[in-house]
């Protein structure tokens, strides 16, 4: 059976076309690609072997529509060190599952659902947010 996967991966991303991201490698563009197509140029800095010179980890370009709905941006934290910039990704995660859950609630089939599942929603909602404001709070010391 084939498995299922969801990336948690921080990557550093680039809004580039298909044609800009062929170009930029040194590459034709085939025949059958739009070049026109929106996109953005993706570094990996998680260990990948480098495949640019100009770049310190591994490069590829993604579609804007799969990238924008696989990674949420968590602003400039290049400053930061590691283990504060995943506390500032788990914080902009969180509030997007949070976004995504509450919006939920608001749908028939939410309003379909036995109470007890309902009421059990309810309260992840609640722990999802006090959750977030302790993130809110660790976030607000950094520098």
């Amino acid at each position: 059976m084939t498995k299922h996967f969801i990336g948690t991966k921080i990557v550093l991303a680039l809004a580039m076309t298909r044609l800009a991201y062929n170009d930029y490698r040194g590459w034709a563009l085939p025949a059958d690609e739009n070049g026109a197509d929106d996109g953005y140029l993706v570094e990996y800095t998680d260990g990948g072997a480098p495949n640019h010179p100009n770049h310190a980890g591994y490069i590829s370009w993604s579609p804007k529509a799969q990238f924008d709905a696989g990674y949420v941006s968590v602003g400039e934290v290049g400053h930061l060190p590691p283990h504060q910039q995943r506390v500032i990704a788990e914080r902009e995660q969180l509030a997007d599952r949070i976004q995504k859950l509450e919006a939920f609630l608001h749908t028939d089939l939410y309003a379909s659902l036995p109470d007890d599942e309902q009421q059990l929603l309810k309260m992840q909602a609640d722990a999802m947010v006090l959750y977030l404001g302790i993130i809110n709070t660790r976030t607000s010391k950094f520098a």
